[in-house]
């Protein structure tokens, strides 16, 4: 059998585009089929940015978008980033042009995933994009092709490495969101600008793409609910420990008779779950089908080596011509995405609740929830030091969300009450 050599373009030269130059060139012959990819052009920001890899042999191209219709390539990597502008361009002119593509962009793929499925459909061309959820541990993959003889009923787990890591901190230290946040920019888990990650949107784009192939429905990043961990204090993760949980940024899709949910929010997780037990920057994930039963997965989320690896595997698929739609069914054939109001949402709730010191204040609270219809399941009153007031915290019984911020609003207009409650879901996982 004659050996071919596959030519691949990279756009894209940070972390993972150079993790990926590095592993190709070491390793060119990797995939099953014994044909060899080699990178032969790339375009990046800087040319004379300084690199652990070698390009002078390669060709340049300033704009991912002359890359993307180069004739000298035969496979287009997309590592640029960015829901919209040149990466968006650059992946469709490679699918209008018949190439194959690979990208690591979870926001392109979360954002204007069903229309660049009908084009790559439309060509007859992969687009792949196992990089772009959990690094390297084959999240898309179980869904996409493991899972296929099954029907998903929800996926929850967490997804966001600097997310995880912040609040592992947090717990493990003592130290503030705002220290922590420091250390993990320096270290470089977070960006100058963290609003992706602590605001929860990568960790809503990724769970949109596992709501999609799990779900058999077009991507729909605008209909996820979706809060970040910035408002997360310190006192919070204490007191839910004491409470026999642990604070994480818990993303979930789940399908219902009305509808898919997809959220993302630092929810309570009980002690002993494995998704408590998952610190760091690791990223972990629930798949539950009705067959199969409960699925767990666990691994690296980021990082040259994981991501890179899993933008390999996907060139390996190409290059043995593997072959399925894009996500669980044909672009044209994709069920609508019909969102539930979060309102309607029913689940247990972490209140904490901030009182001046004085008789009568728990018994006005515990008479607010109940006219609201809201029973407690567990209760604690424990006085911090330097707290401010005495906190009052309590775990509700699953209560519908507007029944919640309806009882929130009225114990704010308590006089003992000096700030309004503060509300976190309790997993439900």
């Amino acid at each position: 059998m004659t050996q071919k050599t596959w030519r691949v373009g990279v756009a894209g030269l940070g972390t993972v585009g150079g993790g990926l130059l590095q592993f190709l060139a070491e390793r060119p012959d990797f995939a099953p089929a014994g044909d060899r990819a080699v990178v032969t052009a790339v375009s990046a920001r800087s040319r004379s940015r300084p690199r652990t890899v070698d390009i002078s042999s390669l060709v340049w191209f300033d704009d991912p978008v002359a890359l993307a219709a180069s004739p000298e390539i035969d496979i287009f990597v997309e590592l640029v980033g960015g829901s919209d502008g040149p990466a968006k361009a650059a992946v469709e002119t490679a699918l209008k042009a018949g190439k194959p593509v690979v990208t690591a962009n979870k926001a392109l793929i979360a954002e204007h995933g069903a229309e660049l499925a009908a084009l790559a459909e439309a060509a007859g061309v992969p687009l792949l994009f196992e990089a772009a959820v959990m690094g390297g541990t084959p999240a898309v993959k179980m869904l996409r092709e493991a899972m296929v003889g099954d029907d998903v009923d929800g996926v929850a787990g967490i997804l966001n490495g600097t997310c995880n890591f912040i609040l592992s901190e947090m717990e493990a230290t003592g130290r503030s969101f705002a220290e922590v946040l420091r250390e993990a920019q320096a270290m470089g888990y977070a960006e100058a600008d963290p609003t992706m990650d602590v605001g929860g949107f990568d960790a809503g784009h990724k769970i949109t793409i596992l709501a999609a192939l799990a779900f058999g429905c077009a991507p729909n990043f605008a209909a996820a609910e979706i809060e970040g961990i910035g408002a997360v204090e310190l006192l919070d993760i204490k007191l839910a420990k004491d409470l026999g949980y642990r604070i994480k940024l818990v993303a979930s899709a789940s399908r219902t008779a009305d509808g898919v949910a997809v959220t993302v929010h630092p929810s309570l997780t009980p002690l002993s779950h494995p998704l408590a037990q998952a610190g760091g920057a690791l990223n972990a994930l629930f798949i539950e089908g009705r067959r199969i039963g409960r699925i767990f997965i666990q691994g690296p989320g980021a990082g040259a080596g994981p991501t890179a690896a899993a933008a390999a595997a996907d060139i390996a698929d190409v290059m043995t011509g593997a072959s399925r739609p894009v996500f669980q069914a044909p672009a044209g054939a994709l069920k609508p995405f019909i969102s539930v109001d979060p309102s309607r949402s029913v689940g247990k709730a972490y209140l904490r609740i901030m009182v001046r010191d004085e008789p009568g204040a728990i018994a006005a609270i515990s008479e607010t929830l109940a006219e609201c219809g809201v029973s407690i399941d567990s209760f604690l009153q424990k006085p911090v030091e330097g707290a401010g007031g005495v906190p009052i915290v309590l775990v509700t019984h699953a209560t519908p969300e507007s029944t919640l911020l309806d009882a929130i609003s009225r114990i704010e207009k308590l006089q003992a009450v000096l700030e309004r409650p503060r509300l976190l879901r309790v997993a439900r996982i």
